[in-house]
């Protein structure tokens, strides 16, 4: 696996949380980042599978006008 370094802007209340998490689980701030940027990229994968229709609704409404629903996310 290639791993890239990058600098990101965080606000210190956040970063000062983080930094106590890690210290508590003794892993470096570094591992705990990684691990949440992680977790979010599975989220944002596992929500943004295509959604194919196979069928027309009699009346031309769409799901996401039926349920309120947006029919997917913004990117970010």
């Amino acid at each position: 696996m290639v791993q890239r370094r990058t600098t990101v802007l965080v606000d210190e209340d956040a970063l000062a949380t983080l930094g106590f998490e890690a210290k508590r689980r003794s892993v470096p701030l570094a591992e705990l980042l990684r691990e949440a940027i992680d977790d979010k990229v599975l989220t944002l994968r596992t929500a943004r599978r295509p959604r194919v229709g196979v069928a027309r609704s009699s009346d031309g409404r769409s799901a996401a006008d039926m349920t309120g629903d947006p029919a997917a996310d913004d990117p970010r």
